[in-house]
């Protein structure tokens, strides 16, 4: 008999695992991240007299907060809210560039240390992508210029000198 309630109890611990599973895939985005935690840290981006720094918080219940600031000549010169949070059950990145109403753009693809977030009735940018290369992370906004052509800024990270790795 004992043996009987031992191998259902282990049957009910597999199913439930299988339900919560099932539940986080559905979700999409609501665990672990979205498979996004590769994002986490503090990146610092350098030329001449510019310093462009990122930081990301780890994700908790599929959900990161970030912020973004621009220096010139040690000054602040821009800065940007950031979210990556579900919405409709689909990770969406919302960006807030000087404070104002966030602008969502939601995740169109992805993979292994990389994804992308669009929102084609933006002006621009209409993409957002970030991709991670061992301790480098670059990012690239894209859309159409002001001239229709397509135009791609890309940024490129690196971990910030003495900031923790999460």
């Amino acid at each position: 008999m004992a043996s009987v309630i031992h191998q259902q109890g282990i049957a009910m611990k597999c199913i439930a695992t299988g339900v919560g599973l099932g539940l986080c895939l559905w979700s999409a985005g609501a665990c672990a991240g979205d498979g996004l935690d590769w994002l986490a840290g503090q990146w610092c981006s350098q030329a001449g007299e510019e310093r462009i720094e990122e930081s990301w918080l780890p994700f908790a219940d599929g959900r990161s907060y970030g912020v973004s600031r621009t220096l010139r000549g040690g000054r602040v010169s821009g800065f940007e809210f950031l979210r990556i949070e579900p919405v409709d059950g689909v990770a969406t990145y919302l960006a807030q560039p000087g404070g104002r109403a966030a602008t969502a753009f939601k995740r169109t693809t992805g993979g292994e240390g990389w994804v992308r977030f669009e929102n084609s009735a933006h002006d621009f940018p209409r993409r957002i992508e970030y991709r991670r290369e061992g301790e480098r992370l670059r990012a690239e906004i894209a859309g159409p210029g002001r001239d229709g052509k397509e135009m791609r800024i890309p940024f490129e990270y690196a971990r910030c000198k003495g900031a923790p790795t999460p």
